[in-house]
């Protein structure tokens, strides 16, 4: 049995990170409940479901009902689930909260049907999610990610001062990560095995190169030149 002491990401303090189970459980309740609000026609459940999004986003995990079942109930007796960038489901949250604000007031205003269908949507994509593991707002949050952080335009050099001196000739795998981030682990693992030259830059220390070069993922790496342009995309 996992102890809070035996975590490897404390929920409530790393908040960049997040327990890849946790979020799969909050679509189980977000998905049985929207679908329960369709079938019984009690679309306040929707209003409430909204609103407690809303709150975890606001306020943070603490004041997260499902999360705070699924960190304190389910998380000591299961154990801790792979730990992920919080970012992707996060925005998830923020258009479930947008889609179940939506069917709100559309069922407020009578316009049952499309209060349903925004509902009926919120509640397949949920339970999409909760059963095979894919997010379709995690997706989106991810191509998104890609287009504005990962692309030629935002990340086609990299600054030697801030990696050190490259040899003539070579190339060096410049990775962004977070030191609790499970594929980070992965990938740097993954990196020694095949015997490359890797220099890890942690989003938590070094914020500051996370915003230069755009990181909205993690991981994100990179293959760099002698001159620090870069020659290939390896993550994210």
């Amino acid at each position: 049995m996992a102890h809070p002491a035996s975590r490897t990401a404390d929920p409530y303090r790393d908040l960049d990170v997040i327990d890849a189970h946790a979020p799969r459980f909050n679509q189980v309740i977000v998905g049985l409940l929207s679908l329960v609000a369709v079938v019984s026609g009690w679309w306040p459940i929707l209003a409430l479901l909204a609103a407690q999004l809303w709150i975890g986003l606001r306020f943070g995990r603490r004041y997260c009902l499902p999360c705070l079942a699924y960190f304190e109930l389910l998380q000591p007796i299961l154990g801790e689930g792979p730990i992920e960038d919080a970012r992707p489901p996060r925005f998830a949250n923020q258009i479930g909260f947008a889609v179940l604000s939506a069917a709100s007031i559309a069922y407020a205003l009578s316009f049952t049907a499309a209060g349903a269908a925004l509902a009926s949507l919120v509640a397949a994509l949920a339970l999409l999610a909760a059963t095979t593991g894919f997010c379709a707002g995690c997706q989106v949050y991810r191509l998104g990610a890609r287009l504005r952080g990962v692309s030629g335009r935002r990340l086609d050099r990299v600054e030697l001062s801030d990696i050190g001196p490259i040899e003539v000739g070579g190339g060096v795998v410049v990775a962004f990560s977070h030191p609790l981030c499970t594929d980070c682990a992965r990938l740097e693992a993954a990196l020694r095995a095949e015997g490359r030259r890797y220099v890890t830059i942690d989003v938590r220390d070094r914020p500051d190169l996370a915003r230069k070069y755009g990181i909205a993922l993690v991981p994100t790496a990179v293959e760099v030149g002698a001159s620090g342009a870069v020659i290939g995309r390896i993550a994210a």
